[in-house]
Protein backbone atom coordinates (compact mmCIF):
# COMPACT_ATOMS: atom_id res chain seq x y z
CA UNK A 1 0.00 0.00 0.00
CA UNK A 2 0.86 3.41 -0.63
CA UNK A 3 2.27 5.75 2.29
CA UNK A 4 0.12 9.06 2.12
CA UNK A 5 2.23 12.17 2.30
CA UNK A 6 1.20 14.31 5.29
CA UNK A 7 0.88 17.82 4.01
CA UNK A 8 2.91 20.52 5.81
CA UNK A 9 3.88 24.14 5.96
CA UNK A 10 7.44 23.48 5.05
CA UNK A 11 9.05 23.35 1.72
CA UNK A 12 10.68 20.85 2.51
CA UNK A 13 8.29 18.31 3.57
CA UNK A 14 8.79 14.86 5.11
CA UNK A 15 6.25 12.08 6.56
CA UNK A 16 5.68 12.15 10.29
CA UNK A 17 5.90 8.10 10.71
CA UNK A 18 8.42 5.87 9.41
CA UNK A 19 8.17 3.02 7.13
CA UNK A 20 7.71 -0.08 7.52
CA UNK A 21 10.89 -1.82 9.73
CA UNK A 22 13.10 -4.26 8.07
CA UNK A 23 16.51 -5.63 9.00
CA UNK A 24 18.22 -6.64 5.72
CA UNK A 25 21.75 -8.59 5.97
CA UNK A 26 23.11 -7.80 2.49
CA UNK A 27 26.78 -9.19 1.76
CA UNK A 28 27.81 -7.28 -1.60
CA UNK A 29 28.07 -3.94 -3.17
CA UNK A 30 25.42 -3.35 -6.23
CA UNK A 31 26.55 -2.22 -9.24
CA UNK A 32 26.80 0.82 -10.91
CA UNK A 33 23.88 0.30 -12.82
CA UNK A 34 22.56 -2.46 -11.99
CA UNK A 35 20.26 -4.83 -9.30
CA UNK A 36 21.01 -3.86 -5.63
CA UNK A 37 21.83 -6.60 -2.85
CA UNK A 38 18.90 -9.36 -2.81
CA UNK A 39 18.81 -8.52 0.78
CA UNK A 40 18.05 -4.61 0.14
CA UNK A 41 15.29 -5.01 -2.90
CA UNK A 42 11.71 -5.00 -2.85
CA UNK A 43 11.66 -3.12 0.98
CA UNK A 44 12.40 0.44 2.40
CA UNK A 45 15.17 -0.06 5.05
CA UNK A 46 14.52 1.32 8.34
CA UNK A 47 17.33 0.31 10.57
CA UNK A 48 21.20 -0.79 9.38
CA UNK A 49 21.66 -4.68 10.03
CA UNK A 50 23.59 -4.86 13.21
CA UNK A 51 23.46 -5.67 16.54
CA UNK A 52 26.26 -3.05 17.37
CA UNK A 53 25.45 0.90 18.89
CA UNK A 54 25.77 1.96 15.51
CA UNK A 55 23.96 5.02 14.43
CA UNK A 56 23.66 6.76 10.90
CA UNK A 57 22.27 10.21 11.00
CA UNK A 58 20.80 11.27 7.33
CA UNK A 59 19.90 14.71 6.16
CA UNK A 60 17.25 15.58 3.92
CA UNK A 61 18.41 18.43 1.56
CA UNK A 62 15.07 19.73 -0.72
CA UNK A 63 14.79 23.51 -0.75
CA UNK A 64 16.90 25.34 1.93
CA UNK A 65 20.61 25.20 2.54
CA UNK A 66 20.35 27.19 5.72
CA UNK A 67 21.36 24.73 8.44
CA UNK A 68 24.52 22.76 6.05
CA UNK A 69 27.57 25.57 7.61
CA UNK A 70 26.17 24.47 10.77
CA UNK A 71 25.54 20.98 10.56
CA UNK A 72 29.05 20.57 8.28
CA UNK A 73 30.90 22.12 11.33
CA UNK A 74 29.24 20.24 13.62
CA UNK A 75 30.49 17.04 11.88
CA UNK A 76 33.63 17.85 11.53
CA UNK A 77 34.33 19.35 15.09
CA UNK A 78 32.75 16.22 16.39
CA UNK A 79 34.21 13.66 13.68
CA UNK A 80 31.44 12.41 12.90
CA UNK A 81 30.25 10.85 9.00
CA UNK A 82 26.55 11.34 7.85
CA UNK A 83 24.22 10.68 4.82
CA UNK A 84 22.95 13.73 3.03
CA UNK A 85 19.70 12.69 0.36
CA UNK A 86 19.82 15.95 -1.74
CA UNK A 87 17.11 16.32 -4.63
CA UNK A 88 18.37 17.60 -8.38
CA UNK A 89 17.04 21.22 -7.36
CA UNK A 90 18.69 21.53 -4.74
CA UNK A 91 22.27 21.17 -6.30
CA UNK A 92 21.26 23.04 -9.02
CA UNK A 93 20.46 25.79 -6.62
CA UNK A 94 23.49 25.19 -3.75
CA UNK A 95 25.92 23.42 -6.05
CA UNK A 96 28.94 24.39 -3.77
CA UNK A 97 26.80 23.06 -0.91
CA UNK A 98 26.97 19.49 -2.35
CA UNK A 99 30.38 20.22 -3.30
CA UNK A 100 31.44 20.95 0.54
CA UNK A 101 29.46 17.83 2.19
CA UNK A 102 30.84 15.46 -0.21
CA UNK A 103 34.56 17.43 0.30
CA UNK A 104 34.07 16.92 4.15
CA UNK A 105 33.98 13.08 3.50
CA UNK A 106 30.21 12.09 3.59
CA UNK A 107 28.19 10.30 1.61
CA UNK A 108 26.13 12.35 -0.62
CA UNK A 109 22.38 10.03 -2.45
CA UNK A 110 19.10 10.73 -4.15
CA UNK A 111 16.06 12.07 -3.36
CA UNK A 112 15.13 12.70 -6.94
CA UNK A 113 15.06 15.47 -9.14
CA UNK A 114 11.98 17.49 -7.90
CA UNK A 115 10.62 15.87 -4.83
CA UNK A 116 7.54 14.56 -6.54
CA UNK A 117 5.08 12.13 -4.75
CA UNK A 118 6.47 8.73 -6.05
CA UNK A 119 3.77 6.67 -5.67
CA UNK A 120 1.79 8.99 -8.34
CA UNK A 121 4.65 8.49 -10.71
CA UNK A 122 4.30 5.86 -13.91
CA UNK A 123 7.68 3.70 -14.37
CA UNK A 124 9.22 5.84 -16.75
CA UNK A 125 8.69 8.97 -14.66
CA UNK A 126 10.38 7.63 -11.99
CA UNK A 127 13.46 6.34 -14.09
CA UNK A 128 13.52 9.71 -15.35
CA UNK A 129 13.82 11.66 -11.31
CA UNK A 130 16.78 8.89 -10.24
CA UNK A 131 18.71 9.88 -13.71
CA UNK A 132 17.84 13.77 -13.94
CA UNK A 133 18.97 13.55 -9.93
CA UNK A 134 21.72 11.56 -10.66
CA UNK A 135 23.13 13.83 -12.92
CA UNK A 136 22.78 16.74 -11.60
CA UNK A 137 24.53 15.51 -8.32
CA UNK A 138 27.47 13.16 -9.49
CA UNK A 139 29.64 15.72 -11.50
CA UNK A 140 29.73 17.82 -8.27
CA UNK A 141 30.83 14.71 -6.09
CA UNK A 142 33.10 12.85 -8.59
CA UNK A 143 30.95 9.70 -7.66
CA UNK A 144 27.36 8.07 -8.24
CA UNK A 145 24.67 8.62 -6.10
CA UNK A 146 24.13 4.87 -6.21
CA UNK A 147 23.29 2.65 -4.24
CA UNK A 148 21.18 5.25 -1.94
CA UNK A 149 17.87 6.71 -2.29
CA UNK A 150 14.95 7.71 -0.40
CA UNK A 151 11.62 8.68 -1.85
CA UNK A 152 10.23 12.03 -0.95
CA UNK A 153 7.55 12.12 1.41
CA UNK A 154 7.65 8.52 2.15
CA UNK A 155 5.52 7.78 -0.36
CA UNK A 156 5.95 4.21 -2.32
CA UNK A 157 4.25 1.45 -3.64
CA UNK A 158 5.20 -2.22 -4.90
CA UNK A 159 6.34 -1.02 -8.43
CA UNK A 160 7.72 1.97 -7.08
CA UNK A 161 9.91 0.00 -5.47
CA UNK A 162 10.88 -2.47 -7.86
CA UNK A 163 11.61 0.43 -10.23
CA UNK A 164 14.24 2.31 -7.93
CA UNK A 165 15.80 -1.18 -7.09
CA UNK A 166 16.24 -2.11 -11.18
CA UNK A 167 17.83 1.46 -11.44
CA UNK A 168 20.67 0.28 -8.90
CA UNK A 169 19.49 1.96 -5.98
CA UNK A 170 18.33 0.55 -2.81
CA UNK A 171 15.17 2.35 -0.65
CA UNK A 172 16.26 4.11 2.18
CA UNK A 173 13.69 5.55 5.15
CA UNK A 174 14.71 5.96 8.70
CA UNK A 175 13.87 4.65 12.14
CA UNK A 176 13.54 7.99 13.94
CA UNK A 177 12.05 11.43 11.96
CA UNK A 178 12.89 14.37 14.24
CA UNK A 179 10.31 16.08 13.20
CA UNK A 180 12.45 19.66 13.39
CA UNK A 181 11.18 20.24 10.01
CA UNK A 182 7.98 21.40 11.92
CA UNK A 183 10.00 23.84 13.10
CA UNK A 184 8.62 26.41 16.22
CA UNK A 185 5.54 27.30 14.34
CA UNK A 186 4.54 23.56 14.88
CA UNK A 187 5.69 23.43 18.56
CA UNK A 188 9.08 22.02 17.97
CA UNK A 189 12.18 22.49 19.46
CA UNK A 190 16.22 21.69 19.70
CA UNK A 191 15.01 19.91 23.24
CA UNK A 192 11.97 17.69 21.04
CA UNK A 193 14.03 16.57 18.50
CA UNK A 194 17.01 15.46 21.15
CA UNK A 195 14.61 13.59 22.69
CA UNK A 196 12.84 12.20 19.59
CA UNK A 197 16.30 10.61 18.73
CA UNK A 198 17.04 9.33 22.13
CA UNK A 199 13.56 7.71 22.48
CA UNK A 200 14.27 5.61 19.62
CA UNK A 201 17.56 4.72 20.00
CA UNK A 202 18.58 1.15 19.16
CA UNK A 203 21.40 -0.65 17.60
CA UNK A 204 21.28 0.08 13.67
CA UNK A 205 19.31 3.60 14.22
CA UNK A 206 18.39 5.30 10.91
CA UNK A 207 18.05 9.40 11.95
CA UNK A 208 15.96 11.31 9.54
CA UNK A 209 17.01 15.16 9.76
CA UNK A 210 16.83 17.82 7.24
CA UNK A 211 19.38 21.08 6.48
CA UNK A 212 16.59 23.38 5.43
CA UNK A 213 15.20 25.97 7.73
CA UNK A 214 11.43 26.39 8.90
CA UNK A 215 10.06 28.37 6.00
CA UNK A 216 7.65 30.63 8.50
CA UNK A 217 9.74 30.78 11.35
CA UNK A 218 13.41 31.00 10.00
CA UNK A 219 14.13 27.86 12.90
CA UNK A 220 17.31 25.13 11.82
CA UNK A 221 15.97 23.17 14.47
CA UNK A 222 18.16 19.54 13.53
CA UNK A 223 21.11 21.81 12.69
CA UNK A 224 20.84 23.61 16.12
CA UNK A 225 20.29 20.11 17.76
CA UNK A 226 22.40 18.37 15.90
CA UNK A 227 25.44 18.79 18.34
CA UNK A 228 23.34 17.14 21.32
CA UNK A 229 22.07 14.50 19.67
CA UNK A 230 25.95 13.03 19.16
CA UNK A 231 26.90 14.10 22.41
CA UNK A 232 23.98 12.20 24.00
CA UNK A 233 24.71 9.34 21.62
CA UNK A 234 28.15 9.19 22.27
CA UNK A 235 27.79 9.07 26.13
CA UNK A 236 25.17 6.25 25.79
CA UNK A 237 27.72 4.18 24.14
CA UNK A 238 26.78 4.57 20.51
CA UNK A 239 28.69 5.19 17.22
CA UNK A 240 27.99 6.66 13.76
CA UNK A 241 28.41 5.42 10.46
CA UNK A 242 26.97 6.19 7.19
CA UNK A 243 24.96 4.31 4.92
CA UNK A 244 27.65 2.23 3.06
CA UNK A 245 27.43 0.30 6.13
CA UNK A 246 24.56 -1.10 5.19
CA UNK A 247 26.79 -3.39 2.73
CA UNK A 248 29.13 -4.84 5.09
Amino acid sequence: MPTTPVPTSTTEPSPTASPTPTSPSPTSSPSATGSVPAALAGRIVTTLPTSQRLVALTFDGGASDAGVPAILRTLAETGTRATFFVTGDFAARYPDRVRAIAAAGHRVANHSATHPDFSTLTAAQIRDQLARAEAAVAPLTDRTTRPWFRFPYGASTPTAITTVNAAGYAAIGWTVDTLGWQGTTEGRSVASVVARVLDAARPGEIVLMHVGAHPEDGSTLDADALPSVIAELRAAGYRFVTLDAVLG
